[in-house]
């Protein structure tokens, strides 16, 4: 990554001041099987994350955002969760993406045309 684009945008990764900020203070916690590194400060007053790829909050697990907005004491790597057997895997902010839900009749459902069966309102003609 370029010295601009570190300087000058945030959401390519850390900018340089975060970097700088994570050096001076920031005590390394652990990291996510996504590859994210989770930081605090020496009385653990402010935590924080260094995102590997994009820098999107819902690429952090439950477990660390949990530890991350101090609902728990201790950080997954010491204490971790019981993951119950009902528990689906985490999935990332799909909006805007192919991938993201579209109901049935839906205006930017790729490719599909509602039928009159599905739309639930009948269109309004004007005389």
């Amino acid at each position: 990554m370029s010295i601009l684009s570190k300087i000058f945008t945030w959401w390519n990764g850390s900018t340089i001041g975060t970097t700088l900020f994570t050096s001076r203070h920031g005590e390394r916690v652990g990291e996510d099987a996504d590859g994210n590194v989770y930081y605090r400060n020496s009385d653990d007053s402010r935590r924080w994350v260094i995102y590997a790829e994009e820098s999107e909050a819902s690429n952090v697990s439950g477990e660390w955002y949990g530890w991350m907005h101090h609902t728990f004491d201790e950080p997954p790597t010491e204490a971790p969760l019981n993951a119950w057997s009902w528990q689906k895997e985490r999935l990332p902010n799909l909006t805007g993406t192919d991938d993201a839900y579209r109901p049935p009749g839906s205006l930017v459902a790729v490719g599909q045309e509602a039928t009159s069966a599905e739309k639930p309102y009948t269109a309004w003609v004007p005389d």
